[in-house]
């Protein structure tokens, strides 16, 4: 008697976790569909139908993308830099 109230226990347990797991899923589905990769005016209104929370993480999402192309850019820049000036140097000593 007790092992069977322990085995009911248990699967009510189990369904209720699997159902709050499906829930979760669903939700992060729902979220993943409305994120937009660009908006222009012909989007204007689905930007205006996200809420004031995934309005914010999505400009901040494109902030720290940008932020990371610029510091990609600024280093290829500094590398390209230091190259010619090796070069001009080398060329500066073999004149001379």
């Amino acid at each position: 008697m007790l092992f069977n109230l322990l085995i009911i226990c248990l699967s009510i347990f189990v369904f209720f976790n699997l159902r709050n797991l499906l829930k979760l899923n669903r939700k992060q589905k729902v979220l993943k569909a409305k994120k937009l990769s660009t908006f222009n005016k012909k989007n204007f209104n689905n930007w205006m139908n996200l809420t004031k929370k995934e309005r914010y993480n999505l400009s901040k999402q494109d902030s720290v993308n940008y932020m990371d192309r610029r510091k990609l850019l600024l280093e290829e820049i500094r590398n390209e830099y230091k190259k010619i000036s090796r070069e001009n140097s080398k060329g500066n000593i073999k004149k001379k």
